[in-house]
């Protein structure tokens, strides 16, 4: 997490909370049978015979795929250990056990048709440098970047200015910024600082009022909802855009600013409906509310240089479809400029939020190891997806994705189930015409997991939203639900539409 970002310590705070609670004799006795679920699960999948799976053709190069894809699953619903700690530890039982540079104990004495074809340990390895991992490289750049300036306090007091003081409009305000903000910046960094900057909003407000629990929840809510409506906005999306656009997959070449044509309508009108439901849920006893923001943008050339680069990259991003640059290498011009400059130091680098990019490089390595051993082909070879009902499988995996990701994290309900709807979609592809096509599937996984909001647990934006005290678990619940369920009735709907009519 970025300590200079402005709400650092509530962040901070969480994570110390967590911290605690793993650190709890009962938590270490609970997180030790977690974890010997999971690896029991994964050798008793490992070491069966490989003609228990009911596969014609499985190799043991499969069979093990398969067992460190349970290990995953397994380990990413328990989280006997962080998340992105799980991430490296698959990337290394990929490359010792499956690739083509396996420690010999796993390739010795077995012939080559039952051992099955290795994975190349570089396409592994290169997820780490994958051109979506570079494209999120180039958004924390930019997040920090405005930070340091100062942009974040300029651009936070300009957006909220217009909304006036009236309690009502003064939440949407907060409601649409905090959007804006997710849309460039980490999520749990947006909501950390917009928590700050509403604090003294809160303390002002009567104490039996029920207006601050709408303010309260409007950050995380936003903060949620906002991530869907770019790339980079939020891990899953950027999952599902890898898988679309994959050259050697879909090939849909679906753009930055293509993707912001159609989900930033989207993700105006849920912000807009969250707004609605926030005040009939939560209505204001004052009327008027003052917003005291305080802080400076600073006036030296090096943040003239970061409004500047700032404004040229958000148009190159929205514009790659007639720039012809890929808004991957887009992402590199701030990394390049504010090197150069002297805006981002080494320090900074440290700051980057690299745990996130190791947990989307690890989903990324099983899709490549999926794909590679030939485990892919004999998945839709061993299960008829191409005689399912469409309809079943689009909603099914919709719900079963919200489901998930309310429990877990939600990068990594994105990187187990995107692979693997990737492959079923392309072996019905013609039947997912009439709902819009493989798009819809891999697109409605990352608005489910953006959707998932109903626990303090579900995102950082809502444990640090619930570390406020202002917000009851109870409340939290009854918005997510809503938002969620009407968020996924709307979104499959415009999936649908847009994709039936060959405009995605």
């Amino acid at each position: 997490m970025y300590k200079i970002f402005r709400g650092f310590h509530l962040v901070e705070t969480y994570q110390e909370l967590k911290k605690a609670k793993r650190l709890a004799e009962k938590k270490i006795v609970s997180r030790g049978i977690r974890l010997a679920v999971a690896i029991m699960a994964s050798l008793v999948l490992w070491f069966i015979p490989v003609e228990t799976f009911g596969v014609m053709g499985l190799t043991i190069i499969e069979q093990r795929l398969i067992s460190i894809f349970a290990f995953a699953t397994l380990m990413w619903i328990f989280e006997a250990i962080p998340a992105w700690t799980t991430s490296v530890l698959i990337v290394v039982l990929l490359l010792l056990t499956v690739s083509d540079s396996s420690l010999w104990i796993f390739t010795h004495n077995i012939p080559v048709e039952k051992l099955g074809q290795t994975v190349k340990y570089q396409s592994i390895m290169h997820c780490f440098a994958d051109p979506i991992i570079m494209l999120f490289i180039g958004g924390f750049i930019l997040a920090i970047a405005a930070t340091k300036s100062g942009l974040d306090i300029l651009l936070a007091r300009s957006m909220l200015k217009p909304f006036g003081t009236q309690s009502r409009y003064v939440l949407l305000g907060f409601i649409l910024v905090t959007a804006v903000f997710s849309m460039f910046l980490s999520n749990t960094a947006t909501a950390a600082m917009m928590l700050t900057f509403l604090t003294p909003v809160l303390k002002a407000l009567p104490a039996d009022g029920k207006g601050k629990i709408g303010l309260a929840m409007a950050i995380p809510v936003a903060a949620n909802v906002g991530g869907m409506g770019t790339p980079i906005g939020t891990p899953p999306n950027a999952i599902a855009l890898k898988y679309l656009n994959d050259p050697e997959g879909l090939n849909l070449n679906i753009g930055f600013g293509e993707w912001m044509a159609f989900m930033l309508p989207y993700t105006i009108i849920i912000l807009f409906i969250a707004w609605f439901i926030l005040l009939r849920l939560f209505p204001f006893k004052q009327k008027k509310i003052e917003l005291q923001i305080e802080g400076e943008a600073k006036k030296d050339w090096r943040s003239i240089v970061v409004y500047v680069t700032f404004a040229i990259t958000v148009l190159l991003w929205m514009s790659d479809k007639f720039t012809g640059v890929n808004s991957n290498v887009v992402a590199m011009i701030p990394v390049a400029v504010f090197c150069v400059t002297g805006v981002i130091t080494k320090r900074d680098l440290e700051e980057i939020s690299w745990s996130v990019l190791w947990m989307v490089a690890g989903g990324f390595a099983l899709g490549v190891a999926l794909q590679e051993t030939g485990l892919a082909k004999h998945m839709i070879e061993a299960i008829p997806f191409n005689t399912w009902p469409p309809i079943l499988m689009v909603i099914g995996s919709g719900l079963i994705c919200y489901t998930m990701a309310n429990f877990i994290s939600h990068t990594a309900t994105a990187a187990l189930l995107v692979p693997i709807l990737a492959i079923a979609g392309i072996s019905m592809r013609d039947n997912l015409l009439p709902l819009g096509g493989v798009a819809t599937l891999l697109i409605g996984v990352a608005l489910g997991s953006s959707l998932a909001m109903v626990l303090p647990i579900s995102t950082p934006p809502n444990a640090l939203a619930h570390a406020t005290g202002m917000i009851q678990q109870k409340d939290m619940e009854k918005v997510g639900l809503i938002i969620g369920g009407v968020g996924l009735v709307l979104g499959y709907s415009m999936l649908v539409m847009l994709g039936s009519n060959g405009l995605l």
